[in-house]
């Protein structure tokens, strides 16, 4: 991943920001205890080590360990933080192994109720729940609840309902912004009629392959079938392979399993399953697609020097609904959860739970946060203000990612599988019904 030069001179910031603040010496205050006052509330822990395992990597790891350079340096704690693409498997390892982190960070919810229960995890002090309590709706706040202990908190926010396009594009070829679903398909037809193939999507992530396909057919069923059913699908209340759901991916696969509708700029439209999510959205810039759907975070993923807005290289619109009034919000987050209960991994946790934190992030490139505190002029892209208007909007009808509440072995697993192998050219019922037959029992 290029970093370029704004990355650049955001390092030579930082670097600058750490010097004045200074090094920890003994067990004093760091040099420049001025610029460290808004960190005396974690207190000094000169010579300790934490470790943190995520699946951010390259960019989005360094952003991440730019936004709490200055805590480390006036706390004196050596935050260690390791990225890895595959996450989702290897945590499993490292606790096994007995090698847990002190913290992680976990996209999936479900995942993180896997470990709580087990009796890894260890419970959110009275301090980072007040936090949590402060910054965070009650909805937020449920997701790494588990048997009304809390042992996570948001750390990340996302909208994963947009559509990605070229305002350029568009205004070529005399296209308008859809807003129902139906002036979305003719958008698509319009498109695929000029000989360009309207959609472009990447679906591979190692172990996590296929997770932007469960992301398509969640955002049609919230659509289709509204977020009542949605929820009653997620806990299982109805089947996986309920028609509306068959109904759901029909529709998707009507896009995505379409030859001349995907996958511009790559080939085939299965050919998404060997091109890097990452890059999935990349042929918009050069002309070769018209539309992508994916997260607010996709942001991070344009090639160096793409520029966001509605009169820049590309922007986004909101997947639409069955008319215009219909337009719910599906999104994803990252919690962070302790396997360690030091003094010094604690001070971590509680300052991650700070709007304090979401805004020295926000500060440094694309990201959003569902913290009430988040200011919106610390917002990288029109895209991120615009994510976090909706999350902190009480009327817009939210619902986080279906397949990240699931439990592990299905959201994470057979899901993502028979997904690929679904895109790949297997029949919508058969693939629905292995994922309900791989249901855990109750």
């Amino acid at each position: 991943m290029r970093f370029g030069a704004r990355f650049a001179l955001a390092v030579i910031v930082l670097v600058a920001t750490v010097t004045a603040c200074g090094a920890p010496d003994g067990g004093s205050r760091p040099r420049g205890a001025g610029d460290c006052a808004s960190y005396a509330r974690y207190g000094t822990h000169p010579g300790t080590e934490v470790s943190v395992y995520a699946s951010n990597q390259d960019r989005e790891a360094d952003l991440f360990e730019a936004a709490w350079a200055d805590f480390a340096a006036c706390t004196g704690i050596d935050v260690q933080f390791e990225g890895d693409g595959e996450f989702e498997a290897q945590i499993q390892v490292r606790v096994d192994g007995g090698n847990a982190p002190d913290v992680a960070f976990f996209p999936q919810p479900g995942l993180l109720e896997r470990f709580a229960r087990a009796g890894d995890l260890k419970p959110a002090s009275p301090e980072v729940a007040s936090l949590a309590q402060q910054g965070w709706s009650k909805d937020w706040n449920s997701y790494a609840t588990v048997n009304g202990t809390l042992y996570g908190t948001p750390l990340v926010a996302n909208v994963k309902s947009y559509v990605w396009y070229s305002p350029t594009f568009f205004r070529d070829r005399g296209l308008s912004v859809p807003r129902t679903w139906k002036e979305l398909m003719d958008v698509t037809e319009k498109v695929a009629a000029t000989g360009v193939k309207p959609w472009c999507a990447g679906v591979e992530s190692g172990e996590s392959t296929g997770w932007p396909l469960t992301d398509w057919i969640e955002d049609v069923l919230l659509r289709q079938s509204g977020p009542d059913v949605f929820d009653r699908w997620v806990s299982h209340e109805i089947p996986f392979n309920d028609p509306r759901v068959i109904r759901a991916m029909d529709t998707v696969g009507s896009v995505l399993k379409n030859d001349r509708y995907a996958n511009g700029g790559y080939g085939p439209a299965r050919s998404m399953a060997s091109i890097a999510y990452q890059e999935g959205g990349t042929p918009i810039v050069s002309g070769d697609c018209a539309m992508h759907r994916q997260a607010s975070f996709y942001a991070e993923h344009w090639p160096e020097g793409t520029e966001i807005g509605p009169d820049k290289d590309v922007f986004a619109f909101l997947l639409p609904g069955r008319d215009r009034a219909s337009r719910p919000v599906l999104g994803g987050g990252m919690f962070a959860a302790a396997f360690s209960d030091r003094p010094e991994v604690r001070a971590f946790q509680e300052y991650l739970a700070t709007a304090d934190f979401a805004n020295a992030r926000m500060k440094k490139g694309p990201f959003v946060s569902a913290n009430k505190g988040v200011d919106l002029a610390n917002a990288a892209t029109p895209v991120d203000k615009l994510s976090i208007q909706l999350l902190q909007n009480p009327r817009t009808q939210f619902r986080f990612d279906g397949s990240d509440l699931m439990p592990a072995s299905v959201g994470a697993g057979t899901f993502w599988k028979e997904a690929v192998d679904w895109i790949g050219g297997k029949d919508t019922e058969p693939v629905a019904d292995a994922i309900e037959r791989s249901w855990p029992s109750p």
